[in-house]
C-alpha cells in the first residue's frame, strides 16, 4: 500500500462502504473480505486499473465501491475511468447504485446479470476483476466461467485479476489455481502477477482460509475472440456452488424497503423495562 495514504480516512471510507453492502448469502458462496484486507486491495486495485475501463464480474465484497470512493475522496489521486458490476443479485446491484448516487460517483455503475448468461452489449472494458467461487467442488469449472466473462468484456485485449483460494495445507486450491491458469492460457493470456495467501475473510467454518491476487493479461497480438454466448444447462453447472449445490437462481431479488441501512424488524425484539406501578 502507497506509503502516502492517509490510512484512518481509507479505513473510514471502507467503513461507509461496509455499512452500505447487504449481508452475505453463505448458499452462493458470498464471503465476504476483511476490512483490513478491503483497503489493501482497494488501493491495489485503484492503482492497477488507473485511467482505465474495470469491469467487476459479480462483487458482493463491494470493491468496486471502494475504489471509486477512496478516489472520489481523494484518499488516492489515481483510480479507474469508469467502474461498471455486472451481479445477480439485486440487493448487491442497489446498494452499489444508492450509494454512488448518494456519493456523487459519476464512474460508477451497477446492472443485473448472471454470469450464465451472455454478456449484455458494453462500451468495451480494458480490464477486468473477479472474486468468484472458488471451485473446490467443481475443480475450478465455476471460477473459469466468472474468468470466461471477463475475457470476453475486455474482447481478449486487456488484463485481469481473479481472487481465489490460496492455502498451502490444502490440495484442492493448488489444483483450482492449475486449471484457472490453463484455462486463460488457452484463451491467450498469461499470468503476469501473483500476490500469494493476501486476504482472508468472515468464513466460519474455514477462518485460516486465503485468497491471491492472481493477475492475467493478453499476450501480444491476442486475437478478438468469439462472441459471448449463454452457457444453458450442463455440467458447468454442477456443483458451482459447492458440492450438490447446482446453479440454480437467476436472480436474486431485492425486496423494496424505505429503511436501507437499518437493521431489519424481523432481526430484533425489544424487552420492556417493568415499571413498578405507584401506590
Amino acid at each position: 500500500m502507497a506509503a502516502d495514504i492517509d490510512l484512518k480516512a481509507a479505513i473510514n471510507a471502507v467503513s461507509d462502504v461496509v455499512q452500505n453492502r447487504p449481508r452475505p448469502i453463505r448458499e452462493f458462496d458470498q464471503i465476504y473480505m476483511k476490512t483490513g484486507d478491503m483497503v489493501m486491495q482497494s488501493e491495489f486495485v485503484a492503482n492497477w486499473a488507473n485511467g482505465k475501463r474495470l469491469a467487476f464480474i459479480g462483487d458482493g465484497d463491494s470493491i468496486s465501491v471502494c475504489v471509486a470512493y477512496l478516489h472520489a475522496r481523494k484518499i488516492v489521486d489515481y483510480g479507474p475511468s469508469m467502474i461498471t458490476v455486472f451481479d445477480f443479485d439485486e440487493r448487491i446491484v442497489g446498494a452499489i447504485n444508492r450509494f454512488a448516487d448518494r456519493e456523487r460517483l459519476e464512474n460508477l455503475r451497477a446492472v443485473l446479470y448472471n454470469c450464465i448468461e451472455a454478456l449484455p452489449p458494453t462500451k468495451d472494458f480494458e480490464c477486468f476483476y473477479t472474486n468468484p467461487p472458488w471451485g473446490a467442488s467443481n475443480n475450478g469449472s465455476s471460477v473459469n466461467l466468472f474468468v470466461q466473462r471477463g475475457i470476453e468484456a475486455v474482447r481478449y485485449q486487456g488484463e485481469g485479476m481473479i481472487v481465489i483460494a490460496d492455502d498451502e495445507e490444502l490440495d484442492w486450491p493448488a489444483e483450482v489455481l492449475y486449471q484457472v491458469q490453463s484455462f486463460a492460457s488457452e484463451r491467450g493470456f498469461f499470468v503476469s502477477r501473483m500476490m500469494p495467501r493476501l486476504h482472508t475473510y468472515h468464513l466460519d467454518d474455514a477462518p485460516d482460509l486465503r485468497s491471491c491476487n492472481l493477475v492475467i493479461k493478453s499476450r501480444p497480438g491476442n486475437p478478438i475472440g468469439p462472441e459471448s454466448v449463454s452457457i444453458g444447462d450442463g455440467e458447468r453447472l454442477d456443483n458451482f456452488y459447492g458440492r450438490d449445490a447446482q446453479l440454480r437462481v437467476k436472480y436474486v431479488r431485492e425486496k423494496k424497503r424505505l429503511d436501507y441501512g437499518r437493521a431489519n424488524e424481523s432481526e430484533y425484539e425489544f424487552e420492556i423495562v417493568e415499571r413498578e406501578e405507584e401506590e
